[in-house]
């Protein structure tokens, strides 16, 4: 299944495109799509929090994903 997925913020930057594509086989899991995500972007997996939203809610990793699914990227943010 193809999985559209929306970067923000320094996931944008090293993704190169706000929106980007993984594939994945059908079945498979948050878990599943994060190691296929840092295989294609491995400067991603060095970020010290990385979550991952699916369907505008923070995704757990045993969860299942649906071709249909929103996934987004939320990076770490800063404030003050």
């Amino acid at each position: 299944m193809k999985c559209m997925v929306k970067a923000f913020g320094i996931t944008r930057e090293i993704a190169g495109a706000k929106e980007v594509v993984v594939e994945l086989p059908e079945g498979s899991t948050v878990s599943d799509f994060k190691t296929e995500l840092f295989s294609q972007f491995p400067r991603l997996s060095a970020l010290t929090s990385l979550f991952i939203a699916v369907n505008q809610a923070y995704a757990e990793d045993h969860q299942v994903l649906k071709p249909e699914d929103e996934i987004a990227l939320i990076p770490p943010v800063a404030g003050g």
